[in-house]
């Protein structure tokens, strides 16, 4: 599991309702019934809290709403107050947001204190009223003017959040302390987020941390959350990740999902509590349930791995398709992986381009890589290699070593940007720098070339060493051909051959041509053609050019093989079509003395030509072979022929 950042709570409470109005102990309730009776106001009052409450009876709701009825239509605050709660509640009457707003609107403008904190929590979230936060400021200001701390705390919300009173942190904090002072748990949690972040008051985490316990030790479970982030990341408090652990399993157990994301993270990472991937996967799953992104992001990697969990593509893309909808772009970033790899969806080509552009657009370095990498290849979208290279540029500014990689390789081939060899070099050398075998593999070749650097070849052979050790089957190769003609280094057969193997081992082509050579020529290892003509088989199956024309000889003249010289011919020709002059010479040769092939003076002379035009040594010496000048028509047919070798056949081969 990747590591994950404790989350510290962020969210002000707005819903803080005070405790029920009105005393309701020691009350003699054959009295107080007989009162209640006979229509006194107050008995009625009490006699529903005694019911609401369940002191000396059984707690019966609608009861309690018949009694705070008959109170609250004479007019009693008190009665209204709790009437109100039980409406907003739905307790002994249905569910009304409009009647509870109605109650407290009524003891709000006798002056009820709780009644208009609850009122201003009405407007704050449009419960039986229409929203105005301007109104939910009036009456939290109203409540709070008269020491209800629950308005104080809920002004102080207003305050933060600059809703219905221009923002203002001191502000909100001034309000938050009276509240918290007060006792009142999401105040003294808010206050200590204050602190924590250094909003509207000094920041001082060990204020932070009292706050928070304050809260925490009440049962408020974001409090208990944020107790256990200053434990974990030691802010405030000594770290003790054990602690931490303990205020979120509290957190958690009251269903607060930061607190079981946060419960998660500990687990995987065997902080305070024994690793444990399972648990860390129930949790995630608990907070993903609830909306928590990163959790989400976090269960899709836990499915994607089998990590606590039985490995679940399906479920992998669907956690992170929701944390993706998110706008996490990591996440959208994972999900497009999964579309262009046909992983627990159908491969969708498009839809990976959307993904990654959501994350690439977002900064996500990876992203602009791969956006660019499917842009470079047509894939999901028109081929746009401009496009590629913004992209790869985009993501290589920010540090990207494989976006480093993809830039320097655009700009040496000149794909989708004028070419430029130096500015190659130099994004091949900071992504080597980072520790990118292919980066430092393809500096060594810019080296060794003299491409955008002065050709040296110590610098090649040490950019290739960096690679090599890295198992960078290229640059293996490399330093073993480096190695074997003491170019750079000191020449060393054997240790040629031994870089040979390991590129060889990887099924590189041309490590395992150059390998087979050595055998074939017992340079730095015992001379074996058996040895020579099985790895040359593995690297002309590959289609590399080199082996098939040394297999070629191999069967022409029987080293390693039982001679064959029309299996020698046709290899030749194999080798010849892709352009590999020797090849050709060796082809020509065939035709010139039917070898392998029926001779054929017009197709020997040709084939000789274009091995020579290619820079084959000594291939127009050997159209001696044919014994006799050709005649001039055959000349011409010869001639006609090597013409539509050279338009047909490019030149190179490998």
């Amino acid at each position: 599991m990747r590591k994950l950042k404790a989350v510290l709570a962020g969210a002000f409470a707005a819903w803080t309702l005070a405790a029920l109005a009105g005393p309701a102990a020691g009350v003699d309730l054959a009295a107080l019934t007989g009162a209640a009776e006979r229509g006194d106001a107050r008995a009625q009052a009490e006699l529903g809290l005694v019911y609401h409450l369940g002191r000396g009876v059984e707690a019966d709701a609608a009861r309690a709403a018949l009694w705070y009825g008959k109170a609250a239509r004479q007019g009693l605050a008190l009665a209204q107050t709790n009437l109100g709660v039980l409406y907003r509640e739905g307790r002994g009457v249905a569910r009304d947001d409009g009647e509870a707003a109605r109650w407290f609107r009524a003891a709000a403008g006798q002056g009820d204190a709780a009644a208009q904190n609850y009122l201003g929590v009405a407007y704050r979230a449009g419960l039986g009223v229409a929203r105005d936060d301007n109104a939910a400021a009036n009456w939290f200001r109203a409540a709070a003017g008269q020491g209800d701390p629950r308005g104080a705390a809920n002004l102080g919300y207003m305050y933060r959040t600059g809703r219905g009173v221009a923002r203002d942190d001191a502000e909100a904090a001034r309000w938050f302390l009276l509240a918290a002072r007060e006792g009142v748990a999401s105040a003294q949690h808010n206050l200590g987020l204050l602190h924590a972040t250094g909003v509207g008051v000094a920041r001082d985490d060990a204020k932070a941390a009292a706050w928070y316990r304050k809260a925490a030790e009440q049962g408020h479970a974001p409090g208990q959350n944020a107790l256990g982030v200053m434990y974990a990341a030691g802010r405030g408090v000594a770290r003790d990740d054990a602690a931490a652990v303990a205020w979120y399993r509290k957190a958690a157990a009251r269903g607060n999902p930061l607190a079981q994301y946060n419960l998660a993270t500990m687990y995987a990472a065997g902080r305070g509590a024994a690793r444990d991937d399972a648990k860390a996967a129930e949790w995630l799953a608990r907070a993903a349930e609830r909306g928590i992104a990163a959790a989400q992001h976090e269960l899709a990697a836990a499915y994607a791995a089998g990590r606590g969990v039985a490995r679940d593509d399906r479920r992998a893309a669907r956690w992170l398709r929701a944390a993706a909808g998110h706008g996490i772009a990591p996440a959208q970033r994972d999900l497009a992986a999964l579309y262009a790899a046909g992983r627990g969806v159908a491969r969708d080509d498009a839809a990976a381009i959307r993904w990654y552009r959501a994350a690439a657009e977002q900064g996500d370095a990876a992203a602009q890589n791969a956006l660019g990498l499917m842009l470079a290849a047509g894939r999901g979208a028109a081929r746009d290699e401009r496009a590629a290279v913004r992209w790869f540029r985009a993501a290589a500014g920010q540090g990207d070593a494989a976006a480093r990689f993809n830039l320097a390789a655009s700009l040496a081939a000149g794909r989708g940007v004028a070419r430029d060899a130096e500015a190659a070099a130099r994004w091949y050398r900071a992504a080597a720098g980072q520790g990118n075998a292919r980066a430092a593999a393809n500096l060594g070749v810019l080296y060794e070339q003299g491409r955008g650097v002065g050709r040296d070849y110590r610098e090649a052979a040490r950019w290739y060493r960096a690679a090599a050790e890295q198992g960078e089957a290229l640059a293996q190769n490399n330093l073993g051909a480096l190695t074997e003609r003491g170019l750079g280094v000191a020449r060393d057969d054997a240790a040629a051959v031994a870089w040979y193997r390991k590129a060889a081992a990887q099924g590189m082509a041309a490590a395992e041509y150059n390998l087979g050579a050595m055998y074939r020529d017992g340079a730095g290892v015992a001379r074996d053609p058996g040895r020579a003509v099985a790895l040359f088989r593995r690297a002309a199956a590959q289609g590399y050019a080199a082996a098939r024309n040394a297999l070629g000889v191999m069967y022409e003249t029987g080293a390693g093989v039982a001679a064959d010289p029309a299996r020698a011919a046709a290899l030749y020709r194999e080798a010849a079509e892709q352009g590999d002059a020797e090849a050709q010479f060796n082809l020509g040769a065939a035709y010139c003395r039917g070898g392998g092939v029926a001779r054929d003076d017009v197709r020997a002379w040709a084939w000789l030509g274009l091995a020579a035009a290619r820079g084959s040594a000594g291939a127009e010496e050997a159209r001696s072979c044919l014994g006799k000048p050709l005649a001039p028509a055959r000349i011409a047919e010869a001639e006609a022929l090597l013409r539509r070798l050279e338009a047909r056949i490019p030149p190179g081969g490998g």
